[in-house]
């Protein structure tokens, strides 16, 4: 099959559904498929089967650009759309699909309401634009032929066919650790944004000072956070994807105090490289956190956060074994089965 990914994230932007997109297209193209990716253009240089569309700065967060258009007759035959974001690279897709009269899914990767204070810099904007936001993309998922989302709870008028992004378990595996410590060390990897609530994990490290915290990730507070955090805690930019599960089996435990993931691929990375995670009781984690890879907290309650870590650096579980069922390879299965594939 010729199938398109259209998504308004893509390198050198690194993010979750940047790759997962890739992660993806490795492994259909492995199965005989083809796949396009439609992004907005940027620094990234493409190869033939990524196809950029013409994009503009983002004011509000310089890592996603703004895309704006590119004709449908530029684009290659397509037997499916797949669409990865709902600003104008998604809805580039969705025209293509109702254009062409072909398959069209949608992935729901981020409630992206969660991020407007951000740039908006007041709740009560945030809250009024983020109302309007889910009910423009509760109109666009209703014209697909498919909704999916790694959990069943996703906060938009549809029921999503369950599709977790997966993971790859070949590169995420025990491994030897990235450094070695002395003291026991708490780590995170991912986005630092409000909703990621990492300042959480400055609390806890103020509480534990005789532990190690290691924190990798960029984004719009992560100057601020430095400049909060103690001196137990180091911050390191994003790492190259293949040094990960080094970073993850060097941890004692891996924590996450978010409240806007749809998945958490980083926490199950680290399980699939042998880690244990401590995370907030929130979704999605009440759902793929438990007691066979981890422990969790009640969001806002540093002692129960310290609980919950405590309770991860003493134990021993099966953290690997726990996490099979996120497998990219089941992902993969899935997919053909909803795009069609005899």
């Amino acid at each position: 099959m010729n199938i398109g990914f259209f998504t308004d994230s893509y390198f050198p932007g690194i993010d979750g559904v940047t790759y997962t997109i890739r992660a993806w297209r490795d492994r259909l193209r492995d199965r005989g498929h083809e796949v396009y990716i439609i992004y907005p253009a940027s620094s990234y240089d493409p190869d033939d089967t990524e196809i950029p569309v013409p994009s503009l700065p983002n004011p509000f967060y310089r890592q996603y650009r703004l895309p704006t258009y590119r004709r449908l007759s530029t684009l290659p035959d397509l037997d499916v759309v797949h669409c990865h974001g709902p600003a104008a690279t998604g809805l580039l897709g969705r025209r293509y699909a109702k254009t062409h009269d072909v398959k069209s899914v949608y992935t729901h990767h981020t409630p992206v309401e969660d991020y407007f204070v951000q740039g908006l810099r007041s709740e009560l904007l945030a809250a009024a634009a983020g109302r309007l936001y889910v009910a423009y993309e509760n109109r666009l998922l209703q014209s697909f032929d498919c909704v999916t989302a790694s959990t069943s709870r996703i906060r938009r008028a549809v029921e999503p066919r369950k599709l977790p992004v997966g993971i790859e378990m070949d590169t995420f595996r025990p491994t030897d650790p990235l450094f070695r410590s002395d003291a026991p060390v708490v780590g995170y990897s991912g986005r630092m944004t409000r909703k990621k609530n990492v300042d959480e994990i400055l609390r806890l490290a103020e509480r534990l000072p005789d532990l190690r915290f290691e924190l990798v990730g960029e984004g719009p507070v992560r100057d601020a956070l430095e400049r909060d955090a103690p001196e137990n805690v180091s911050f390191r930019d994003f790492l190259p994807r293949e040094d990960l599960p080094a970073f993850y089996a060097a941890l004692d435990v891996f924590v996450t105090a978010s409240t806007c993931d749809t998945l958490g691929l980083s926490t199950l990375e680290a399980n699939a490289c042998g880690t244990s995670v401590a995370a907030a009781a929130v979704p999605p984690f009440d759902e793929t956190i438990g007691d066979d890879n981890g422990a969790r907290f009640e969001y806002g309650d540093l002692d129960d956060m310290k609980r919950a870590v405590i309770d991860c650096i003493d134990g021993d579980r099966p953290t690997r074994e726990a996490v099979e069922r996120f497998s990219v390879t089941r992902t993969i299965d899935e997919l053909e089965d909803i795009y069609g594939v005899s």
